[in-house]
């Protein structure tokens, strides 16, 4: 601990609506150290989907600094943005976004192929990682051959093999009941125990929020707590 990886100072995000405005973040600020396991909890249009873009490097504030793994968003290019988004977050959405024509290995090697990682390397490291979120035996099924909750393991696996400095899950147990939703909230505590990662959540539902470590809870683009 000890170490930012992520900074919001003073952020604020503002998208125009024709004639109108809407001021989706209203000056947030909030850090969270290398290795926090935090919660952004919030309801629906609170602005926490905007904060995850942010803390992604998927979009900038208006005004404000976002400092992500110690660089500063404002000041990069979409080549850069994309580099760092690659190196240093893992992504877990509520969806799992796998692809439906590639088995379960493929899609868990896919990351690596983006960073150029030989074809043997990308397989073993892929291996690895199916292994840890227990899908050794599912290798070689596709996403519709499996259930919910081992697709979200797969998402996981693959979110979890470029080794990223923070993962950032969006309602990632949202499709999932309640208790294979407890299961894969677990395996998150256990990669943030194990590996170190900084594992961010965003969710609108306060279970989780309540039963993580941290949790910054946002309504109407500001801050309630943290």
């Amino acid at each position: 601990m000890g170490k930012n990886v992520i900074e919001m100072k003073d952020v604020w995000k503002i998208y125009s609506m024709g004639e109108s405005e809407v001021q989706a973040l209203r000056g947030i600020s909030f850090s969270v150290e290398e290795g926090e396991f935090v919660s952004i909890m919030g309801p629906s249009g609170s602005g926490k989907s905007t904060c995850m873009n942010m803390i992604g490097c998927l979009d900038r504030p208006t005004s404000g600094d976002v400092c992500i793994n110690g660089r500063l968003i404002a000041e990069m290019n979409e080549t850069e943005l994309a580099k760092l988004r690659n190196e240093t977050v893992g992504f877990v959405f509520q969806q799992y976004h796998l692809l439906s024509s590639m088995t379960v290995l493929e899609n868990v090697m896919l990351p690596l192929r983006y960073k150029g990682v030989p074809y043997s390397e990308r397989k073993r490291l892929a291996e690895t990682a199916l292994e840890k979120v227990g899908l050794s035996e599912r290798l070689n099924h596709r996403p519709h051959e499996l259930s919910g909750g081992q697709k979200q393991r797969v998402a996981i696996a693959r979110a979890t093999v470029t080794k990223p400095r923070i993962i950032l899950a969006d309602e990632p147990t949202g499709a999932l009941d309640s208790e294979t939703g407890k299961a894969v909230l677990n395996l998150f505590y256990d990669i943030n125990k194990t590996e170190g990662t900084t594992i961010v959540i965003v969710t609108h539902d306060s279970h989780i929020g309540e039963s993580t470590p941290r949790c910054i809870r946002i309504f109407d683009g500001k801050i309630q707590s943290q």
